[in-house]
């Protein structure tokens, strides 16, 4: 080959496309949309992916808090992060784009890298997104993020940004899309439309959107969905049973159940409304003896839930309670 047909070999393998390495967008290989053309490309991308990426993102409530998650299976497997579900095996309320309210169980999470699961109880189908299985998202790549920002808003929808990769490292990922409060544990695309990561930190600053890979979620696939709590990290803590407190001394009572007896000052008994005189009936369903209620707090920790019926005067009262920590 002569010097200078090697120089046009040579310039025609630049100037080829970028989709024909490993069967990258071509978008993805500019350092910044040159004209017209590159961003129409970049909304095409993004308009022929978003409908099936918002369908499959939900917003996760747990009380007064919220966080997103995405659904990645037809019958219901949901990612979200460690932080959003905070403990395994707990009831979560996961809300469709399109209002609908399902019962949502928490399996297994990942408590120094952000991750976990959840299941939907409730039949489906559900739609659901692919996921990036062969992690070949790279550095500069055009991605897009999807959340509820703030909580469920089913006038506003899912909120949708638009940005790029601008740092990775071994379990985390970093985008310039702008997160904030709500989008926690929501999805992060390619611009094809596959998952490629959950939103973990965000909100703390203009540039902190941090977000875990999906590679993280596949070290840990199977004790994610038996229900593992895996780490020892600040993502999530291990509940401690017996950890929780409940604020209220009982005693048996003649009329069946357990009267009340004393109550500590600003408890979770007192708080929840409970009164001195007041005969609990019924403990998580059960009928209430000082055996059950025990056996009940020896199992749970700070912040589990037990609900109680009791009456109160003439009154029957029914409250699902928050344990709280020991003073």
């Amino acid at each position: 080959m002569t010097l200078g047909g090697f120089r046009a070999f040579a310039l025609a393998l630049v100037m080829l496309p970028a989709v024909s390495q490993a069967g990258r967008p071509a978008l993805n290989d500019k350092e910044a949309p040159q004209n017209l053309d590159d961003l129409r490309e970049i909304q095409a991308a993004l308009q022929s992916n978003l409908a099936r990426a918002r369908a499959a993102t939900v917003c996760l409530q747990m009380g007064a808090g919220s966080g997103s998650a995405v659904i990645i299976s037809e019958d219901g497997l949901v990612l979200t992060a460690a932080h959003v579900t905070g403990k395994i095996d707990e009831e979560i309320k996961v809300i469709m784009e399109d209002g609908r309210e399902l019962k949502g169980l928490s399996l297994g999470l990942n408590s120094e890298t952000d991750s976990a699961m959840l299941q939907i109880v409730d039949d489906g189908p559900f739609p659901f997104v692919e996921i990036d299985e062969k992690d070949t998202t790279i550095l500069g790549d055009w991605v897009f993020s999807l959340g509820h920002s703030g909580g469920f808003d089913k006038e506003r929808g899912v909120n949708v940004r638009v940005g790029r990769l601008v740092r990775q490292a071994n379990s985390t990922v970093q985008s310039d899309c702008m997160l904030i409060g709500g989008d926690s544990g929501g999805p992060l695309f390619n611009m094809e439309g596959e998952l490629i990561g959950i939103h973990s930190r965000v909100g703390a600053s203009r540039e902190e959107s941090m977000h875990v890979p999906i590679r993280e979620f596949q070290k840990h696939w199977e004790d994610l969905k038996n229900g593992e709590f895996i780490g020892e990290g600040g993502f999530a803590q291990k509940i401690e049973p017996g950890s929780g407190f409940l604020g209220v001394i009982v005693e048996k009572s003649e009329e069946g159940g357990l009267k009340v007896k004393e109550l500590f000052p600003k408890g979770v008994a007192e708080e929840s409304g409970l009164k001195v005189g007041d005969r609990i009936i019924e403990i998580d369903g059960e009928e209430a003896t000082q055996g059950v209620l025990d056996s009940k707090l020896a199992e749970l920790g700070v912040g589990d839930e037990l609900s109680f019926k009791w009456v109160s005067g003439e009154e029957t009262k029914e409250e699902t309670l928050k344990l709280g920590e020991r003073p």
